[in-house]
């Protein structure tokens, strides 16, 4: 597997004559609002795959996407749709991805669909982390494809990547290249928050770099506190650094969601920003900064730049505010409280906290440790004696 730099570098060359080749796997409603985005975007040089098994649902939510999108005077992609996509069996993912050579691709797919797995497991064990194995379970059979087929294409997966990306890479897989969601939904939260109290209109402009795993986006965004765990936040207006009381700050964050399909909206705009990032990158050698999970591997969520300004795309962990070790044990230590002890040669440990808090809650004895090997059990297990039987 090349590394992200490599591909960066490879996607600027190749598109340089030809549309840029985005594939979404899996039309939920991450996908969907993604493909709305994309297609709002009036870009006549992307050209859109759409992966899956059903190929009569596929076209009739293709179809309102793309009239609406006609309506405003902003469709001006091409969609192809691709049916009959078995996430469950690699030699159905590879031929598609063999067939439309993507050069971007967006895993949006979902081993349990239109179910908010948080919705079972935060009011009876206040973690997310139980829900790993059911995250990698199709991302897995997908990078097998793609090393099958020797592909080169930037990979996003949506589905709790500080920990799913680096299971992958530390079981010596291929693995994606970038993660969206959970801590870039938190940046307009505080972005908001620290205009609302310094009277700052332009809140956009409100720079913020920070490195936490999901469970603090969770806590924060739903309860307004950090768990008494102090944050690796910098935040800055117009290059001064601001100090704003962050506990006020944190409290302000939580701001009502609905939590039904429509919080969706947030991980398919993280899509579209790192998307719309990579295109600014290779097409017109700006430099941008995300923040993102899982990438390059490592666990929790970190601040990346890509920078396409020299005669080489550059792709780096930000280490302006905070150093990389700073930034790793600040995620470990927010991880830990999502039910993950750690990530290593390929198994993921809960934490004990996390395996007594499931006993009690749902009567379940969880593996304290899941090798690669046994995802599929795990995954399968979840379904069958949490959700099934919480739902």
């Amino acid at each position: 597997m090349k590394t992200l730099e490599e591909k960066l570098n490879l996607l600027k060359s190749n598109t340089r004559s030809r549309s840029v080749r985005i594939m979404i796997l899996g039309l939920g409603s991450v996908g969907l609002y993604l493909l709305d985005y994309l297609l709002s975007a009036g870009d006549p040089k992307l050209e859109i795959y759409v992966a899956g098994r059903n190929g009569e649902k596929m076209a009739s939510d293709v179809n309102i996407v793309k009239v609406a999108s006609l309506i405003r005077g902003q469709n001006r992609s091409v969609v192809h749709i691709k049916d009959g996509v078995d996430f469950n069996d690699t030699a159905s993912i590879a031929a598609c991805l063999k067939e439309c050579r993507p050069d971007i691709i967006v895993n949006s797919s979902r081993a349990y669909s239109g179910l908010k797995y948080g919705s079972i497991s935060w009011k009876h064990v206040r973690a997310y982390g139980i829900w790993a194995p059911l995250a990698v379970k199709y991302i897995k059979n997908i990078m097998e494809a793609y090393e099958a087929v020797q592909s080169d294409a930037v990979v996003i997966h949506t589905s709790y990547s500080d920990a799913v990306i680096p299971w992958l890479k530390s079981a010596g897989k291929a693995y994606p290249d970038f993660g969206s969601g959970n801590l870039n939904h938190l940046i307009p939260r505080i972005q908001l928050a620290v205009a609302q109290e310094y009277g700052i209109e332009d809140y956009w402009n409100v720079d913020v770099t920070y490195a936490v795993s999901h469970f603090h986006d969770v806590v924060i965004s739903k309860e307004g506190q950090t768990e008494g765990v102090s944050q690796l936040i910098c935040i800055r207006y117009r290059g001064k650094r601001l100090e704003p009381e962050m506990d006020a700050v944190f409290a302000a964050c939580r701001i009502p969601m609905p939590v039904d399909a429509k919080r969706n909206m947030m991980n398919a705009s993280s899509n579209f920003e790192i998307i719309c990032g990579i295109l600014a990158v290779v097409r017109e050698g700006k430099k941008v900064r995300l923040h993102c999970p899982g990438v390059f591997g490592e666990i929790g969520g970190y601040p990346v730049v890509i920078d396409g300004g020299g005669e080489a795309v550059k792709a780096y962990l930000d280490e302006e505010c905070f150093d990389l070790e700073s930034m790793r044990k600040k995620n470990r230590e927010s991880i830990y409280l999502d039910g993950i002890r750690d990530v290593a040669d390929g198994v993921l440990y809960y934490t004990d906290e996390l395996v007594k808090k499931c006993h009690e809650a749902f009567g379940v004895s969880l593996m304290r440790e899941v090798r690669f090997e046994d995802i599929d059990k795990a995954a399968q297990f979840l379904i069958t004696e949490v959700i099934e039987k919480n739902i």
